[in-house]
């Protein structure tokens, strides 16, 4: 066979080709390239993105903003709309994949909504930053603060449920999901132009304010992975 190669490629030919031949083991039999890190983004519809299009979303938006900050990622859109800090729990063990390097949750939107109280979304949110630990996953745990309309015993343990979890289990925290927004936290409508017009979703300007004050938080959080 190599005298039929031979006599048909010629020595310069025959040179060529096992040059390629080896080029093409090599890469074979080399290093596998690293994979990007994952991070699962688990949370309700200002995760998912809803009323806006999906590149425009606020998962799209903040692993562009990883990706143009030098981190090598994919971030997997774990929000569901209408999500409850019950709704995440229920997930949580699915959503924590081997593959998943690290986790934002951002729930509690709904809770308010529906005046839930605080102890039963406590009890929720340390469920899943139980099984986050379980699995060797970094958190970045992402909290809100509470109206006044449900009292100031309502809102000062929703409020402190989230410093004080994060502190319980060592996670990263965030103290608001529209901190790169403002004063939204407080009076939504003093953004109004960055909002939808529903006042509680935000526009695509609007996620392009709330990734600038989340990503450097995100990319502490990937700090915190171990390599390899």
């Amino acid at each position: 066979m190599r005298t039929f190669i031979w006599g048909t490629l010629g020595y310069g030919g025959w040179i060529t080709m096992r040059k390629a031949i080896v080029g093409i083991l090599a890469v074979l039999s080399g290093p596998a390239m690293a994979e990007p890190l994952v991070i699962a983004a688990m949370g309700d519809s200002l995760t998912q993105g809803y009323g806006l299009p999906q590149e425009d979303g606020f998962v799209p938006q903040l692993e562009s903003w990883l990706r143009d900050h030098g981190a090598d990622v994919q971030v997997l859109n774990a929000g569901v709309s209408g999500d409850t800090t019950a709704g995440g729990l229920s997930r949580a063990a699915w959503t924590l994949t081997p593959d998943v390097d690290a986790m934002i949750v951002a729930l509690g939107g709904n809770d308010l909504l529906r005046g839930i109280d605080p102890a039963v979304s406590r009890v929720n949110l340390d469920g899943i930053l139980q099984a986050a630990a379980q699995a060797g996953v970094q958190v970045l745990l992402v909290g809100m603060q509470a109206p006044g309309n449900y009292g100031p015993e309502y809102k000062a343990a929703f409020d402190a449920m989230y410093p004080e979890l994060a502190t319980q289990y060592g996670t990263l925290f965030a103290p608001s999901f529209f901190e790169g927004m403002g004063e939204i936290g407080t009076d939504p409508a003093s953004v109004r132009g960055l909002m939808q017009p529903d006042g509680i979703h935000p526009n695509a300007d609007g996620v392009v304010q709330i990734v600038e004050g989340l990503g450097p938080e995100v990319l502490e959080l990937i700090a915190q992975v171990p390599s390899g």
